[in-house]
């Protein structure tokens, strides 16, 4: 019965059960509030800025043309569940379409130490990163413990949420626990939304600090 119950639990997104404390983070026009940082931070930036927000749909685009970047939301967070919803646009030839894009989350401020939920369509749903271990700074991937991915393909919408609490990262795709990430060294840090060459749209981005 416990397991049954705890089954239905993570069958639903944290917005979706009981209880509030939910922000709604989803930028502005002017994007204030939320920088763009290179990928990595040494390269400069593309020219144009990439990221608007469609006020009537209440959406934040990513145009993905103007290089690799993230946009960062400029409040640091400690424990805290992360809600969005994404759609890749899909592309008239898929013949090499690799859908790329990520959720960052606990990354430094300028993004050096970094921890991302991969979500590109053909393998996503996992954790991998550049964090802190022991002192020193060291790439960790669990792309291996999922499979298949749990993201849909390009032209459909998925829900996805991060829970950072202690040590420990949990990611949620589209009804069921996909990764999670224990011993975390890294307590705080940014959130943010990367952009990496594929024109990607994300709704209801929330935050419920824990």
């Amino acid at each position: 019965m416990r397991g049954w119950l705890l089954s239905l639990v993570f069958a639903v997104s944290a917005l979706g059960q009981t209880g509030g404390g939910w922000k709604n983070i989803l930028p502005p026009p002017s994007l204030k509030g939320w920088t763009r940082i290179a990928i990595p931070p040494t390269q400069p930036l593309g020219a144009k800025q990439q990221w608007s927000v469609d006020k009537k749909n209440k959406t934040l685009v990513c145009a993905g043309d103007q290089g690799h970047d993230w946009l960062r939301y400029d409040q640091e967070v400690t424990d805290f569940v992360f809600h969005a919803e994404f759609r890749f646009t899909k592309l008239a030839d898929e013949s090499k379409a690799r859908y790329n894009s990520g959720i960052f989350v606990r990354n430094y401020s300028d993004g050096s130490i970094w921890h991302q939920a991969q979500i590109g369509s053909s393998s996503g749903g996992y954790f991998f990163g550049v964090t802190r271990v022991k002192g020193e700074n060291k790439r960790l991937n669990f792309q291996d413990k999922t499979k298949p991915s749990p993201v849909k393909p390009a032209g459909e919408w998925n829900t996805i949420e991060v829970r950072a609490q202690g040590n420990r990262m949990t990611l949620w795709v589209n009804g069921g626990v996909a990764s999670e990430w224990n011993d975390l060294e890294v307590t705080k840090g940014y959130l943010g939304l990367e952009a990496e060459g594929y024109h990607i749209v994300f709704r209801n981005l929330k935050i419920k600090k824990l």
